[in-house]
């Protein structure tokens, strides 16, 4: 039975829509994962590049240059030592006396002039997400833009007294797609704890623009 013209373009339509469809599901399915490997291997380039470079600069000859002028290297060498370096001094600052050291150069790099802005902001960035002072661990809905508007964040500060607001405290607010985020002072009573929700589920959920399914706990 042959099929008129109207009937044929709705049959075409309907196949490219498919193939549209089959297209975009593989994407769906590819990109994370090459995003996820791109990153990894970047990291893992990166890192690994150190050792031949510091080599290269202490004892020239130790390192040769291949047919296209880049240092030769063995690969994942640079990145297992300096795994192990920062395992080990890691390990060392535990140690009383070696913590005392760690200590003292800490104070010193916090009252050096000009040093102290980059060394303080980002030890204080890495302790909130995996030092023994973790700020992003209490997510909240915050009230800042009108009374039935709510953001996610997560307190860092339970007062700001010293920014002369006694009945504040400061949220931090991330941003959807972004690695940035804003500071609000805000009363308590534009707040509400969100209890059923982790701490990392919550940042995925705002990170990823409210995409990402929540579980509760």
């Amino acid at each position: 039975m042959r099929m008129d013209k109207e009937t044929r373009d709705v049959v075409r339509k309907n196949r490219l829509a498919k193939l549209l469809q089959t297209f975009l599901q593989g994407i769906i399915v590819l990109a994370p994962i090459g995003v996820t490997i791109w990153a990894v291997l970047l990291l893992f380039n990166s890192v690994d590049d150190i050792l031949p470079n510091i080599l290269h600069k202490i004892v020239p000859s130790l390192v040769g240059i291949d047919s296209e002028g880049n240092l030769k290297k063995i690969p994942g060498l640079g990145f297992l030592v300096v795994l192990i370096l920062v395992m080990f001094v890691g390990w060392v600052s535990s140690m009383f006396f070696f913590g005392k050291v760690v200590s003292s150069l800490d104070k010193i790099l916090e009252k050096t002039p000009g040093v102290k802005v980059i060394y303080t902001s980002v030890k204080d960035l890495m302790e909130a997400f995996a030092g023994n002072k973790k700020k992003f661990d209490k997510p909240v809905l915050v009230n800042t833009d009108g009374d039935d508007v709510w953001r996610v964040g997560f307190i860092t500060q339970k007062s700001v007294a010293n920014f002369g607001l006694e009945d504040h405290v400061a949220v931090y607010v991330p941003h959807s797609y972004a690695i940035s985020g804003m500071l609000f002072f805000v009363p308590p009573y534009k707040i509400k704890p969100i209890k059923d929700i982790g701490a990392s589920d919550a940042m995925k959920f705002v990170i990823s623009g409210g995409v990402t399914e929540v579980k509760e706990h």
